[in-house]
């Protein structure tokens, strides 16, 4: 903050002395918090994926399965595990008819 307030006197000092020292002083405090904002910003980049969650800790998937018999579709919107098994209908499993990656 000493640094900023150095740096104001000889902006102020060099260039700016038909400008008040309020209006100098504003346009500190502006350039400040952008700067400010602009690395909170690029920081929120930066963050780590959050870690999974603990084994047998119900996740929130989008998948469809369809029944290759008699065309059952079935959306799973929780599971175990990212990808899940498929379940069975008709006593065979079911096929995958969303992309895992939505």
């Amino acid at each position: 903050m000493v640094l900023t307030g150095l740096v104001a006197l000889g902006i102020y000092l060099i260039g700016f002395q038909d400008r008040s020292a309020v209006s100098v002083l504003g346009a500190l405090v502006t350039g400040y918090a952008i700067f400010r904002v602009g690395f909170a910003i690029l920081g929120s980049f930066a963050r780590p994926v959050p870690a999974a969650p603990p084994a047998g800790e119900l996740r929130r998937v989008k998948i469809g399965f369809r029944c290759s018999i008699c065309g059952t579709e079935v959306r799973m919107t929780t599971a175990n595990d990212e990808i899940p098994e498929p379940p069975r209908h008709c006593l065979e499993d079911m096929e995958l008819v969303t992309p895992v990656d939505e």
